[in-house]
């Protein structure tokens, strides 16, 4: 998978979280849910675009670790939601399931691009 394609789908990924939190119900803990699912599965496109016009490797390492840690929330508080019930589990699973492959795929491109750096001192 390329940069472009995975630009692509980091930012699906934060659309299909946002149109699932504003179905979150009208509660304090809806609200609240909402707010964090949407500020970190959006967090994880726009930093993941922002690594890649990283103008060293460490700046990229450092976009990446923040992605890595965006695109884990993202997928706590979508098993949150899924622990209380609010959204139905069949809508939820596979952005649970998009959310784990994400921050599988960012850490490994954080280990290679570690290694890489590690290799060229």
């Amino acid at each position: 998978m390329d940069k472009e394609e995975l630009k692509k789908r980091t930012k699906d990924f934060s659309h299909r979280c946002v149109k699932l939190a504003l179905n979150l119900p009208n509660t304090i803990l809806g609200k609240h849910l909402q707010d964090q699912l949407i500020r970190c599965s959006t967090s994880v496109a726009a930093n993941y675009r922002a690594a890649c016009v990283a103008q060293s490797k460490a700046s990229f390492t450092a976009k990446l670790s923040i992605v890595i840690e965006e695109s884990d929330e993202s997928l706590f508080w979508l098993e949150f939601i899924n622990e209380e019930k609010l959204i139905k589990k069949e809508l939820l699973e596979p952005l649970i399931k998009e959310a784990g492959e994400l921050t599988a795929i960012f850490i490994a491109s954080r280990k290679t691009i570690q290694k890489s750096i590690i290799n060229n001192k």
